[in-house]
């Protein structure tokens, strides 16, 4: 019997603003793969702060479903491009797929969202696991120092 689960993350734009700060360095290119940084692009060529607020906010969401608590997000194994129509679509790689594959996931469906300095994302997808076994191997984490975004290594 498949089981639904279901990822979400929020990511403020002005935090992308602080990851394209030239003081920070090529910090983006550890995030997202080179047709990721390639999309997310204004017409004019410029960053689009919120096409990437959205795909680092997809990929976190992605990273929740994965049950993989405690271990570092494998950002580049984690891309979101753009699919058929413009949706946006998820492609797993290393260890980003062989974790989905022992979640037992099935086909991953994200959503994305931008508006009022902040961009959202939910992921969805049934896994083949049984009710509480992605819980077996987990250990009791704290909650979000205040003002962070994510515990799972966005900086």
């Amino acid at each position: 019997m498949s089981q639904p689960l279901i990822g979400v993350d929020l990511v403020p734009l002005a935090r992308v603003g602080e990851l394209l700060d030239p003081g920070a360095g090529p910090v983006l290119g550890r995030f997202l793969s080179a047709g990721e940084l390639a999309a997310s692009r204004t017409p004019d060529g410029e960053p689009d702060r919120a096409g990437i607020a959205g795909r680092l906010a997809a990929k976190e969401a992605v990273f929740k479903l994965l049950g993989a608590v405690g271990r570092p997000v494998p950002w580049q194994g984690i891309e979101v491009l753009r699919g058929p129509g413009g949706r946006p679509g998820v492609r797993l790689s290393g260890t980003a797929a062989e974790l989905a594959q022992h979640a037992g996931l099935g086909p991953i469906d994200i959503s994305i969202s931008h508006d009022g300095g902040f961009a959202i994302a939910v992921a969805a997808a049934t896994t083949s696991r049984t009710p509480g076994d992605h819980l077996a191997n987990t250990t009791a984490r704290p909650p979000h120092p205040a003002g962070s975004v994510t515990s799972k290594g966005m900086p």
